[in-house]
């Protein structure tokens, strides 16, 4: 008996552990200009359509997370396995679109929470 409930518990632990596969971590202004700015990494502005033609940070393509299953679908694009780098105007978005990247299998999610607002005021 004692050795079911261990195996239970186990079985419990390793499910758990796989649902949450994806890691996000904030990053900073110094950070986007060190690691995304001039590099080849997928770098996501989720803001709309009109804001990114407003003006963008380098080399970001525009998905935008308000609709949702158009996001979904082009995001679906990226590669899974390679780290994606995401901003929006203030943090609220990005931060969004981390918690559905994760859900959709991305294995690194950089989120710049600063977001363009910071971005532009540099």
């Amino acid at each position: 008996m004692k050795d079911l409930i261990i195996l239970l518990l186990f079985v419990s632990a390793v499910s758990c552990t796989s649902k949450d596969s994806g890691k996000v971590q904030r990053i900073d202004i110094e950070t986007v200009k060190a690691d995304v700015i001039g590099k080849d990494v997928q770098w996501v502005d989720v803001r709309t359509p009109q804001e990114y033609e407003a003006g963008h940070i380098d080399d970001a393509i525009n998905i935008d997370i308000s609709d949702s299953q158009n996001f979904k679908e082009k995001v679906e694009k990226l590669n899974k396995n390679e780290p994606v780098y995401i901003y929006c105007q203030k943090g609220g978005r990005s931060e969004r679109a981390a918690t559905l990247l994760k859900d959709m299998g991305f294995e690194s999610i950089f989120d710049y929470s600063g977001g363009y607002g910071e971005w532009s005021q540099q």
